[in-house]
C-alpha cells in the first residue's frame, strides 16, 4: 500500500496522491495549488510521472484544489478515465471552464501590461484553455455512487458521502486484501446545507484531511448569532459588506441563511449582489441533486421554492454590471469570488472599499497564509491589489463556524468507526497537524504527517514522533524561539 503525495502534503491545497499498484499507478485527485505566489508556482512544475502511464484518476469532489490540474494532466498526455460521482461531474464542467477563462483573461491582461515595458516574453502562458477542459470533460466517468463498489483498474473503490460539498465523497479502496480510506475533504457536522458524512468502516490505513484539526468550530447557533450581529453593526455603519465567497457550497449556504434571516425579520432587507457567474451556475446543480441536502432545504426544493434566493438578491453576470455595484450608494452585501481573494471580482470590490472605515469584510472561509485573504486576516496593511497599495481601514470579521471543513471533533468522530488504522495527515498546515498527533495518540492511533513527494508504505513506514525527515522545526520549537508569542 504505497502512496506518494504530490500535493496537499504539508499544505492545504493542490490535492494529488499517487497510489502504486502492481498493474500501474492510480491518481487520487489532481488539484490546483492556491494561495501565495510560491504555492501557485508549483502548478507549473512537471508531474513526476508520465501522464500516459496512469491507469485511472479518481476525484473526491469538484473544488478547484482537487480537480484544477486535470486539464493540465490531459494536456500532458493523459487519456484514461476520470472517475467521480454524478454531482461532481456536473459541477466540474462549470468549475474547470471558469478556471480556464480566468487563466486566459489573466494572461491577456498581464501581457498588455508587460508589452508597455517590453517584457512580454516573461509572461507565462495559461496552464490550459477551454479546449483542454473540453477534452478533460470527455474523460469524466460519473460511475461512483454512494455505498456502491466500483472497479477502477485493479482497485475496488467504494465512494461514501463526505458531507463537504455537493457530490463530495471519501473513498474506501480495496487492494490485495487491504483497505485504504482516502478522506478527500470532510464536512462540518453542523453544516447549514449538507447531510453529515456516512460513518466509515474499519480499514487498515487512513489518509485524512486536517484543515481544522487543531480547533473546534463555534456551534451553529453561536455562529448565526455572530453573523447577525456583524450584519447589524455593518448596516449601521452605512457601508458595503464584502463576503469573499467560494462558488460551491459557501455561496449557497450564505444565501440560504440571509434569506431565512430577512424573512424572519432578524436583519433588514438590504440589497445582496451575487457577483459570481460560477456561483449562480453551480446553484442550479443544487436543485438537481437536492437529496444530498439537509431536510429543510430539500423540502423547500421539492415544494418548488428557491431557498437560495433572498427577495433582495441581484445576480451579477457581466463585468459591466459588476463595475456598477461600486457606484451604488448605501449599505449592501456583495458576495464575490475568489474565496481567498487572490483573484476574481472580489479584488475590484476590495480596491474600491477596503480603505473605507464604513466597510465590513466578512471572512467566512479558510484563508491560506500566503493568500491575500490570509495576509489581511494577519493584519497586513497596506496590501497590494490590482497594481495599487490599498490601506485596510475596513472592519475585518472572521466567522470560522461557517466552514465546510470538519473540525477536530468531527475528525475524531469520523475516525471512531475505522478501528485502529495507521493515520496519515494530509491537507493541513504543519502546526495544525502537529497539534493533532498527540490527540490521536491519546486515542491509541498511530499518526504520521504525510511527507511531500516521498513515497511511503502506509502500513509500515513510521517517522519519529510522526514527523517526516526534513520537516521544519516544530510548532512548539518555533514558539519558543519567538519568545512564546
Amino acid at each position: 500500500m504505497r502512496v506518494e503525495s504530490l500535493g496537499a502534503a504539508l499544505t492545504v491545497t493542490g490535492s494529488a496522491h499517487l497510489l502504486s499498484t502492481r498493474d500501474g499507478p492510480v491518481l487520487i485527485d489532481c488539484g490546483l495549488f492556491q494561495g501565495g505566489e510560491e504555492l501557485e508556482a508549483r502548478n507549473r512544475e512537471p508531474f513526476p510521472f508520465d501522464a500516459a502511464d496512469l491507469l485511472a484518476v479518481v476525484v473526491t469532489h469538484a473544488h478547484l484544489d482537487h480537480i484544477g490540474r486535470l486539464p493540465l494532466l490531459v494536456k500532458r498526455g493523459y487519456r484514461g478515465p476520470v472517475y467521480c460521482t454524478p454531482p461532481t461531474a456536473a459541477l466540474a464542467e462549470a468549475v474547470l471552464l471558469d478556471s480556464a477563462r480566468l487563466q486566459v483573461e489573466g494572461f491577456r491582461q498581464d501581457l498588455r501590461r508587460a508589452r508597455r515595458v517590453g517584457r512580454e516574453a516573461e509572461v507565462p502562458e495559461p496552464l490550459y484553455d477551454e479546449e483542454d477542459v473540453h477534452r478533460t470533460l470527455a474523460l469524466l466517468r460519473p460511475a461512483l455512487h454512494y455505498g456502491e463498489r466500483a472497479q477502477v483498474g485493479p482497485l475496488k473503490v467504494t465512494a461514501e458521502r463526505a458531507g463537504h460539498i455537493l457530490g463530495s465523497a471519501y473513498l474506501v479502496i480495496e487492494v490485495e486484501g487491504q483497505r485504504l480510506l482516502m478522506s478527500g475533504d470532510l464536512g462540518n457536522r453542523e453544516s447549514g446545507l449538507q447531510l453529515t458524512f456516512t460513518p466509515p468502516p474499519p480499514v487498515d490505513a487512513v489518509m485524512i484531511e486536517t484543515t481544522y484539526a487543531n480547533r473546534i468550530h463555534r456551534s451553529r447557533e453561536a455562529t448565526l448569532a455572530e453573523f447577525r450581529d456583524i450584519l447589524h453593526q455593518s448596516i449601521r455603519a452605512g457601508g458595503k459588506i464584502l463576503i469573499p465567497t467560494f462558488a460551491i457550497e459557501r455561496a449557497q449556504m450564505i444565501l440560504y441563511i440571509l434569506r431565512n434571516m430577512m424573512e424572519a425579520g432578524e436583519v433588514p432587507r438590504i440589497p445582496i449582489f451575487l457577483d459570481s457567474p460560477l456561483a449562480a451556475r453551480a446553484t442550479g446543480d443544487y436543485f438537481e441533486f437536492g437529496d444530498e441536502l439537509i431536510p429543510p432545504v430539500r423540502e423547500a426544493l421539492q415544494s418548488g421554492e428557491d431557498p437560495f434566493r433572498p427577495s433582495t438578491l441581484h445576480v451579477v453576470l457581466t463585468s459591466t454590471e459588476s463595475q456598477r455595484i461600486n457606484r451604488y450608494d448605501g449599505p449592501a452585501i456583495i458576495m464575490a469570488g475568489s474565496g481567498m481573494m487572490n483573484g476574481g471580482r472580489i479584488q475590484h470590490h476590495l480596491k474600491h472599499n477596503l480603505w473605507k472605515p464604513s466597510t465590513s469584510l466578512v471572512i467566512a472561509s479558510y484563508q491560506s497564509p500566503g493568500s491575500l485573504g490570509g495576509r489581511i486576516v494577519a493584519g497586513e496593511s497596506p496590501v497590494h491589489i490590482l497594481g495599487e497599495e490599498i490601506i485596510v481601514r475596513a472592519h475585518v470579521h472572521t466567522i470560522g463556524g461557517f466552514s465546510a471543513h470538519a473540525d477536530q471533533d468531527d475528525l475524531l468522530a469520523f475516525l471512531s468507526t475505522t478501528g485502529t488504522p495507521r493515520v496519515w495527515l494530509i491537507h493541513g498546515e504543519v502546526p495544525a497537524m502537529e497539534e493533532f498527533l498527540p490527540v490521536l495518540a491519546q486515542r491509541g492511533l498511530t499518526g504520521n504527517i504525510m511527507p511531500d513527494h516521498q513515497e511511503v508504505d502506509l502500513l509500515t513506514t513510521t517517522f519519529p514522533a510522526g514527523r517526516p525527515p526534513g520537516l521544519p522545526e516544530s510548532h512548539e520549537d518555533a514558539r519558543a524561539s519567538a519568545g512564546g508569542e
